[in-house]
């Protein structure tokens, strides 16, 4: 679980700035357990862009392999779990009215990029808030493969390096971000808080 330090550092950076960046975010056992079942799962898939009717592959938009996370596992439960505690939090402290987590493992193969995309677009999507967490079991930065966040107005605000146990999370709809290409193989969960988007009274799918 996060600790209370951790709790209130990303409730704070998300006030203050709209993304948070955590290192050495996960406890230990729970890293090293995710990062199993990431590398040992046969069953990725190509990932594609847009939802429901609009969704389609073209790896020359993003090349990289998903498995969702349903929690069948008990590490998968215990980040489930994880994230629950999060949301609880954030909801009270930030009053964000997240109602729900979904997650996939993310596979990107050397060369495997993600073109710069938005997680939402204002207005159009009950994705509210990203988090993306790095199970790579080493990474050098000549790697390569650094998640790159943008402003509004389209300039770099920061880099991040895949490196196992950071925890990287921001406001969905407000910044443009992209996946570089990588000389290794790269690992990660990305994952979204949602509010309710269903229009009559019952729970939205989860996607």
């Amino acid at each position: 679980m996060f600790t209370d330090q951790q709790l209130e550092l990303i409730a704070s950076e998300l006030r203050t700035s709209g993304f948070c960046i955590l290192r050495d975010a996960l406890p230990q056992g729970l890293s090293n357990a995710l990062s199993d079942l990431a590398n040992s799962r046969s069953d990725y898939r190509l990932a594609g862009t847009g939802r429901k009717g609009e969704h389609s592959l073209d790896t020359t938009v993003r090349s990289d392999q998903i498995v969702w996370i349903e929690g069948d596992d008990g590490a998968e439960r215990e980040w489930a779990e994880m994230m629950a505690a999060l949301q609880l939090y954030l909801n009270r402290a930030l009053y964000l009215g997240l109602f729900s987590f979904e997650s996939h493992f993310a596979h990107y193969a050397p060369g495997a990029h993600y073109e710069k995309h938005r997680d939402a677009f204002k207005g159009q999507s009950n994705r509210i808030l990203s988090c993306v967490t790095y199970l790579n079991d080493e990474w050098h930065r000549a790697w390569g493969g650094e998640l790159v966040i943008y402003s509004d107005e389209d300039r770099e605000l920061i880099r991040v390096l895949p490196e196992r146990g950071t925890v990287v999370l921001f406001l969905s709809e407000e910044f443009p971000h992209e996946v570089l290409p990588a000389s290794a193989h790269r690992h990660s969960i990305a994952g979204w808080f949602r509010v309710n988007g269903s229009e009559h009274g019952g729970a939205d799918p989860s996607r």
